[in-house]
Formats: C-alpha cells, structure tokens, sequence
C-alpha cells in the first residue's frame, strides 16, 4: 500500500548519507523555486514603483536578509538530515510546539498550493481551452500532486526540464519586448505607477521569500556538506533574485504595469501563458512537498499514528486542487497573509537554540552518530511559546523596519537571553516513535 502512493522520503527519519545529492541537483531546485512565476511578479511590482537601480538595491538587500537565514536554518537541516518541523523538536520547541509548526506549514502551503494552481489553471483555460478554470485547476494540481508523490528525485527531474524552460520563455519573452526599446533609457526611466521606497521595496523582497528560507531544511537534508549549502543558497537565491527579479523589472518599465499575464502576453503572446505554467511548477511541488513533511509530523506527534508521506501528499494535493477549483482559496490570501508572521520568529529560535543556547544540541549530535534520533524530546517549551508569541506580534504590529526581520531578531535575541537565565526548560517527556526505513 505504501509503495502505491509513492515514497516516503525520510518523512519522520534522518537522510542518510548514502540517499544525500550534489550540491548543484539541490540548487536547481532551490533556483527553480526562487525564479518562480512569484519571483517575476515581485520584480514587476518592484519596477513599477521603483527606478532600477533602486530595485536593484532592494533585492540586493532582501537578497542578503534571505540568505543569511537559509544558510543557518539550512545548516542545522543539512548536518541532522531532518525536516523543519522534526527539527523543532530539539531546536527549542518540544514535541508538541514541533506538531504546530508541521501544522502552520500544512495549512500554508497548501493554501499557496491550490492559489497558485489557479493563476495557473488562468493561463491554460486562455491558452489551451477545451476546460473551464476550475477544470484547469484540477489537472495542474493533480499533475503536481502526482510529481511530488515520489519525493526529492521526481521533483529534482521536473527541476532539469522546468528550470531552462522557464529561463528560455523569460529570455524570449524579455528580448521580444526590450528589442523595441532603449535599454538605457529604460534603466533610467522614472517608475511608471505609485512610488515604493526602498524599506517598502527590501520588505517586499524579504517578505515574498521568508518562508521559503525558513523551511530550507526540508531541502538542505538532501546537502553533504556546510560548503554545499552555501554554494546552493549563494547560486539559487542570488542568480533567482537578480535573473528573474530584474528582468520583471526592466518589463515593467517597458510596458508600464506590474500585471504580469499582460507583461509576457504583450511580449510573445499565447507563449507567455507557458511561461506562466513553468514558472508555476517548480514552486507549487516545494509548497506542497513541505506541507505534506508537516502534516506527517503533526498527525504522528498528536494522534500517535504513523502516516506515509507519499500517502499525506496524496491527499492534499487533492484537498488543494478542489479548493482552487472551487475558488474558495480567493478568500483565504489574507489569513495566509496573516499566518505569514508566525514564521520568521521559527528560524530565530531555531537559530538561537542550536547555535547559541544549545540546550538539545548534545542529544542531536550523540544520536547522530549512530544515524538515529534522540530517544526522546521534550513535550512543550514553555519559554519558547512565549517568545513566539512576543515576536509574531511583534512582527505584525511595528511599523518600523521590516517586519519579519524584526519578528525574527526578536525571537532570536529573547531565546539567547531566555538560555541565559535558564529558563528554557522542556516540560514533560516523549519517547521518539521509531520509524522503519
């Protein structure tokens, strides 16, 4: 039965070496999930409010605050071999904090999930005809679906043939319009909508990604080495920002808007739809793939019952793809929105406990040695919800700065200071359930 719904992937268990790839098969995956279709429309948006060279220092600065989490979430991820959500349990939150986490993911993602295989279920019903939008939806996100069934190596394959699709669709699409332009001029040019600053612009930049950063361990446990991570997150981030980014930007100048259907159909047409369905794919197997580790995680840890990845994927996916269908998702943008806050505080506790804190640490890394898990982790850390909390707020309320870099330094500082006083405890015990492989 477990076979039927694909494979497991080391949902609930460490990677193992021997089941590790080459840094560069990772970041292709991490470029294909960073130049996505999200990617071009940030930097349409970005290029419409902004000039370019504005714009350009926006991404460089949300480029670097994104990095800089991946690499140490990403990290911790690549030496444990863990998912995000079974990392939390000895990274400051407890089993049942842990479960949470796997549980905000789920709902997340999946919702970008399905909203995502809308804007993509737009394009094919304009291109392709023969099925209404909500039929569409449906076909792509049970495509998708059935991609990210056989885990890491499926969706490392669609990576090889989405990537450079993608690139070469974006190229045309750019050369296609710039070629009746003054690129200078264009670069020049004032923006043709509603002016952004810069703190808006690098918040916009920050903001669009920060999850994605956070959940990098699903993607580094697949890594071999700390030099690996670096080189995929440097490769993917920077080349996704600055490839995909600058170039929405550049359109958005020429065109003068920041809707990015009527960008690349006024450049190549009907072909413009495929760049919409490429870059859709690559982002929407990810979103989906992390849900599905969450869900696992949160249904293993509250009812105790061991669910096949493969299987948990199985149904989402369909969960999402009739909820796009259904167009119920068009409502739900602004609680993903909303529940976008609760993430950032994650990696700053993650962060803090494993580097700084190190309060689990010795039982991560003596169970390591033997390629299995801690016996067992603690049930809550009381400490740990209250800094969550604190700095989700935090995030949602202060106006100054960034917000989800002020909610993840908060979290950060307060866990560092917490450790200090002792105050992180865990509060009851769970023995890990054990997992065949």
């Amino acid at each position: 039965m477990a076979s039927a719904v694909g494979v497991d992937d080391y949902a609930l268990t460490r990677v193992p070496q021997s089941a590790r790839y080459s840094w560069w098969s990772v970041a292709v995956q991490r470029f294909g999930q960073v130049s996505a279709l999200s990617q071009f429309l940030l930097g349409a948006t970005l290029g419409f409010g902004m000039g370019f060279w504005e714009a350009f220092l926006a991404l460089t600065l949300g480029a670097v605050i994104l990095e800089v989490v991946a690499v140490f979430v990403g990290v911790i991820g690549m030496r444990e071999g863990l998912s995000t959500s079974m990392l939390a349990r000895w990274t400051g939150f407890g089993r049942s904090g842990s479960a949470l986490i796997g549980l905000a993911i789920g709902i997340s993602l999946v919702g970008w999930f399905g909203i995502q295989s809308a804007v993509s279920a737009q394009g094919l019903a304009a291109l392709v005809g023969g099925l209404p939008e909500w039929g569409w939806s449906l076909v792509f996100g049970l495509v998708v679906t059935s991609i990210v069934l056989w885990g890491f190596g499926s969706m490392a394959w669609t990576a090889y043939v989405t990537v450079p699709a993608f690139l070469v669709l974006v190229g045309w699409s750019i050369i296609s319009e710039l070629s009746r332009h003054d690129v200078g001029a264009l670069m020049a040019s004032a923006p043709p909508g509603p002016q952004l600053s810069l703190l808006e612009g690098t918040t916009l930049v920050a903001g669009g990604f920060i999850v994605g950063s956070i959940i990098t361990p699903d993607m580094t446990r697949f890594n071999r080495s700390v030099a690996d991570v670096v080189k995929q997150t440097v490769v993917g981030v920077t080349l996704g920002e600055y490839v995909i980014g600058m170039a929405g930007v550049l359109l958005a100048h020429a065109v003068g808007t920041s809707e990015i259907t009527t960008i690349v159909t006024s450049s190549v047409g009907w072909v413009g739809i495929l760049v919409i369905v490429a870059g859709t794919v690559k982002i929407n197997d990810w979103n989906l793939y992390s849900s599905g580790l969450g869900l696992v995680n949160f249904v293993g840890t509250v009812f105790g019952r061991r669910v096949h990845r493969g299987l948990a994927t199985a149904l989402i996916g369909v969960v999402g793809s009739v909820l796009a269908a259904a167009g119920i998702l068009d409502a739900f943008t602004e609680f993903l929105t909303l529940l976008g806050v609760a993430f950032p505080p994650i990696a700053g506790i993650m962060v803090a406990e494993y580097f700084v804190v190190r309060r689990w640490r010795g039982d991560l890394e003596a169970a390591r040695a033997g390629g299995r898990l801690p016996e067992q982790a603690p049930a809550w850390v009381p400490a740990t919800l209250v800094i969550w909390l604190v700095a989700a707020l935090v995030g949602r309320f202060v106006e100054v700065g960034l917000g989800s870099i002020n909610s993840l330094v908060v979290a950060f500082v307060l866990y560092v200071v917490a450790g200090r006083l002792g105050l992180v405890r865990g509060v009851g015990a769970g023995r890990t359930e054990r997992v065949r492989v």
